[in-house]
């Protein structure tokens, strides 16, 4: 018998993310001092783990359903004196788009595409830089929440990893990651961009509702 695919999750390594192959995995945790991975079955359940915190998987078999009132009181209830902001992808790559909202009315501030052919990953990394800049234009101290923990490294890196190629459908997608990688080369601010810890609080409030 075949044995079953797995997905590899690599919350701390030479390079985060979501690998299909334990080689690909071990590439980037060997010789890595306090590198965080794990398994799961498939790839739903590692995306959700990737964008979750490594302690609520450690050492167990399946990820936690619920938190306990003692986890949910160390969180706390978030800080609605913000803007927050996702992306929604019909495929991968598909049809793409994103948008930031307030957190507390859930008012539309922006919204971007839909493109004919992007990613979530790369919706949520632009969501985040045109949050970013949002805020510094209007001269906001609110902070910026984002559920994708990929996107969220990939502009502290300042650079969208994506392995999506370049064609003539996202020309202009790719134009505004461009844009955006620029922006943080160039750019300074002091927003706070903070994980939205959907286990406790539900979906950011920037869902598209599609899932």
């Amino acid at each position: 018998m075949a044995n079953k695919k797995k997905f590899y999750v690599v919350w701390k390594g030479k390079r985060e993310g979501i690998y299909e192959t334990w080689a690909d995995c071990k590439a980037q945790i060997e010789g890595f001092k306090g590198a965080q991975y794990k398994s799961f079955q498939d790839f739903a359940a590692a995306k959700k783990a990737f964008n979750g915190n490594y302690l609520d998987y450690k050492g167990k078999s399946k990820g936690k359903k619920e938190l306990s009132p003692e986890e949910l009181l160390k969180i706390g209830e978030p800080d609605y004196n913000s803007i927050s902001v996702d992306a929604a992808s019909s495929g991968n790559p598909g049809r793409m788009e994103y948008q930031g909202v307030d957190t507390k009315t859930k008012k539309l501030l922006f919204k971007q595409g839909p493109f004919p052919q992007g990613t979530n990953n790369i919706g949520e990394f632009l969501a985040l830089v045109h949050g970013l800049a949002f805020l510094k234009n209007n001269k906001s101290s609110r902070i910026l929440y984002s559920d994708s923990r990929i996107a969220m490294s990939w502009v502290r890196k300042k650079k969208c990893r994506t392995k999506l190629k370049k064609n003539s459908k996202n020309k202009s997608l790719f134009e505004l990651i461009d844009r955006a990688e620029k922006w943080l080369e160039q750019n300074s601010y002091n927003t706070p961009i903070v994980k939205w810890e959907t286990k406790a609080w539900g979906e950011i409030p920037a869902d598209f509702g599609r899932k």
